[in-house]
């Protein structure tokens, strides 16, 4: 331990001597080592930390299945029947998602709230911060109305006062009953800020069919011992004695488990891992440059490592004080690497705050401190290992008589590690060139509408203020009439859901004059409601027939019978007309005009409404650029089928951001309880929507250009050592009659045959690393040629670069002063 301290003492004497390169070492060590924590944190956080919640590996994420669907929602019936008759969870239960308008304390706010089972809580082991949650006796029809609220709300709303609790809050114009509120952090699903029971709308007759499925989704705790196999197999069971028993509704049906740490991760898992690799190559490339600096400098140190060795010093004890000052070099670099990574991690929530599931749980921990210490130590040992294993081989001899000429194996050393650099660089820029590409394809996407001066908020008024349908087409109308006066104001319209988001709804359907398709195979459209003017306002082309106008309206069910049809029935029998888009036209009606066809709702059920189509608009991208369900789209009039909730869209004349506070004032004039929520420009919705896509790009890319200057720094340090290494060599060539354009070839032709080697070795290692980038890419091969070509010969061009000062200096060496030494 002696002899280590001693070492210790003499490397950071050494370090200090030298505070060039070693304020080099160090800044590139904390930029590579700050850049790969940073990342792991991200990768630690999102995908190797369990949930927060005890044994957390035994919860389970559960949706029903369909043959043409490999998720949908859970019907009610179905989940009490999972409930009553499985042998493998402790506890089950179900939540969708909804909102509730807030009133009577202070201004009126849209709060995200979850419908959610009681068993929930149970299945994640987690109670109330202060109160409690509700039980299985409130959760089912006809309980009381109480509520949960998220410590968020409680703390942004309520100012944090625990007289909340047993306070009674407004929501949709029904009174409910604080009874608790969640501990800081708990957010089962994202986003929400409070939580009712589900089971108390269990007793609608909607959700008694089994054939609804109203957004629910299951979560469920496995009992000890029980596999996921195990339960998957039992509830496959289960479901098809479900689809024998109902065989109308339950056709087809299945039932699909996966951990519930899945839904959070699984869209970002080769995204996180394929960005873990590309920094881990930095740091290699970093390793490579400062291997070659500490080459450079152990080759000034020979005459005292000489010394040592003349005096008794072995070949491991020379070896292990250089490989000291390695991992001394290193640790200093890795302490500044987690100020660097601190500032990495706020840097990459900033440009993707949304695109990163659990965010929140983004830090520096232990596991983080360990990794980065870990990472440190390796790193110091790997730069450290060559020179100080090369420094140790030491001819004490020829060394002391101070020749000044350099050794052929610390020559090649250099050389491979260049090769290694330039490899590892052109596989990365690679990757960002298919990054550059795939998003500049992607931005090029036609999404089918106009993003100009779009600005849009939802408004969702309580079913209990508005119970029919011509107060809710009353609101909605006179608060387009009202904006449409606005200054600056070119159109406005509303939908039941924007495109770029998912947020419309899926309706089976059949073709009039075709086939029954076979049960439970139905096809399926997105659809969504619009006013008249929906088209118009986001410039979606008309290819054939018309938009809907004011007469596309309820007027027709005039003097028709409709005491024998429920609630629901009522609403869908106003429905009878339908604008498509392209593809529905194609898919269906070939060659013949769409315009005039017929179809039905809801499959082949008699009751179900027919529907004329009107006209045949241009297909929109519904749920993001880079995807497409392949499901034909339909167009409802909102005058036929008004909704409670609608999203409003209005075309500026200029920024629409300006337009907010005058549009909120709308809505206040109509109704001063119904607040706005959701506001966003399509802009802000476009962007959000290529916001994974946005991050793999800048990360990828960063890391590539810190990538490609330390590729340039190792050649031309390479390079330049070199001229320095063979001046005496390069005088005796000049002095028998070498000109000075025959060395600038030969310098330039050593560099560019390091870079070239590197450069083969690179876009074989290309070849087959960025097949992982599969899924990552949009519009772009894994393997394009254009791609792989613009790169080999960007890099081969900046190594030509990086060769040409040391080629010019070379032939500026002057003999005379060359040979003096000698």
């Amino acid at each position: 331990m002696h002899t280590l301290w001693q070492d210790v003492r003499y490397g950071a004497r050494m370090l200090l001597k030298n505070p060039a390169i070693t304020a080099i070492v160090i800044v590139a060590l904390a930029l590579g080592i700050g850049a790969n924590t940073a990342i792991f944190s991200v990768v630690n956080a999102v995908l190797l930390r369990p949930l927060p919640f005890e044994e957390a590996e035994r919860l389970v994420f559960l949706n029903e299945t369909s043959r043409v669907m490999d998720e949908i929602s859970i019907s009610y019936p179905d989940f009490a029947d999972w409930r009553n008759q499985n042998h493998v969870f402790e506890y089950v239960g179900v939540y969708n998602r909804n909102s509730y308008n807030l009133t009577g304390y202070g201004d009126a706010e849209r709060i995200l709230a979850a419908q959610m089972s009681a068993d929930i809580f149970s299945a994640l082991r987690v109670n109330a911060a202060i109160g409690r949650v509700f039980t299985n006796e409130e959760d089912k029809p006809g309980g009381p109305p109480v509520i949960v609220l998220s410590y968020g709300l409680w703390q942004r709303r309520f100012g944090g006062q625990s007289s909340i609790l047993n306070q009674a809050l407004t929501f949709n114009g029904k009174s409910y009953n604080v009874i608790g509120v969640m501990p800081e952090g708990f957010q089962i699903p994202s986003r929400v800020e409070m939580w009712v029971p589900v089971g108390q709308l269990s007793g609608d007759a909607n959700w008694q069919q089994r054939g609804n499925h109203p957004g629910l989704y299951g979560v469920a705790r496995l009992k000890p011992a029980v596999t996921l196999a195990q339960a998957q197999a039992e509830m496959t069971n289960i479901a098809a004695n479900l689809e024998k028993q109902y065989q109308d509704s339950n056709a087809g049906t299945g039932v699909k488990l996966q951990p519930l740490l899945e839904i959070y991760v699984s869209n970002v898992r080769r995204t996180l891992w394929v960005l873990f690799a590309a920094v881990g190559f930095v740091l290699l490339i970093a390793c490579a440059n400062i291997a070659n600096l500490l080459l450079a400098r152990a080759s000034a140190r020979q005459k005292e490592m000489a010394i040592r060795a003349a005096m008794g010093a072995g070949r491991w004890r020379i070896a292990r004080q250089l490989l000291t000052e390695s991992v001394l070099l290193a640790l200093v670099g890795g302490t500044l690497g987690l100020l660097v990574a601190r500032w990495g991690i706020q840097f990459i929530l900033y440009i993707s705050p949304n695109a990163i599931p659990r965010a929140r749980e983004i830090g520096l921990d232990w596991r983080v401190l360990t990794f980065t210490i870990g990472v440190a130590f390796l790193t110091g040992i790997l730069f450290g290992l060559v020179p100080a294993l090369q420094a140790g081989v030491v001819d004490v001899h020829e060394t002391l008589k101070e020749t000044g000429r350099g050794t052929t194996g610390r020559h090649w050393l250099r050389s491979s590690l260049v090769v290694v650099e330039v490899a590892t660089t052109l596989v990365l820029l690679i990757g960002a060139g298919l990054m550059i590409r795939s998003f500049y394809r992607l931005q090029k996407v036609d999404p089918g509408f106009s993003y100009e001066h779009l600005t849009s908020f939802t408004v969702s008024v309580p079913q209990k203020k508005y119970p029919n349908l011509e107060q809710r087409e009353a609101f909605f109308k006179r608060l387009l009439e009202n904006s449409r006066g606005l200054p600056g104001v070119e159109g406005t319209a509303a939908a039941s859901g924007l495109p770029l988001g998912n947020n419309g709804w899926q309706t089976s359907f059949t073709v009039e004059g075709q086939p029954l398709p076979p049960r439970n195979q139905t096809p399926l459209m997105e659809a969504c409601l619009v006013t008249p003017d929906y088209f118009r306002v986001m410039n979606i082309p008309l290819k054939r027939g018309r938009y809907f106008n004011e007469h596309d309206d309820r007027s027709f069910l005039a003097g028709k019978d409709l005491s024998k049809l429920d609630e629901d029935q009522k609403t869908m029998a106003g429905v009878n007309a339908i604008i498509i888009d392209e593809e529905f036209a194609r898919r269906y009606w070939p060659n013949e005009d769409a315009v005039g066809k017929r179809i039905r709702l809801g499959g082949a059920d008699p009751k179900a409404p027919v529907l004329t189509v009107l006209g045949v608009v241009g297909r929109v991208k519904m749920e993001g650029l880079s995807q497409d369900s392949n499901r034909v789209q339909g167009y409802f009039s909102f005058a036929q089928m008004p909704f409670s909730g609608m999203t409003v869209i209005t075309k500026a004349a200029a920024d629409p951001n300006q337009l907010v506070a005058s549009l909120r004032q709308q809505v206040k004039a109509i109704d001063p309880d119904q607040p706005i929520y959701n506001i966003r420009t399509m802009d802000e919705i476009r962007a959000d929507s290529v916001a994974p896509e946005r991050l793999n790009l800048t990360l990828l890319s960063l890391f590539a250009g810190i990538a490609l200057v330390l590729a340039i720094v190792g050649i031309y340090g390479v390079m330049s050592y070199s001229v320095t290494q063979r001046t005496h060599e390069i005088g005796i060539r000049i002095a028998i009659g070498a000109q000075p354009r025959d060395v600038f070839r030969m310098v330039l032709g050593q560099g560019m045959i390091l870079a070239l080697i590197g450069v083969a070795i690179g876009l074989v290692l290309a070849f087959l690393l960025t097949r992982l980038m599969t899924t990552l890419l949009f519009g772009v091969e894994p393997t394009d040629p254009a791609t792989f070509a613009s790169i080999a010969v960007l890099l081969t061009g900046v190594a030509l670069v990086a060769c040409y000062i040391p080629g010019r200096r070379a032939t500026k060496v002057d003999p005379v002063v060359s040979l003096r030494y000698e």
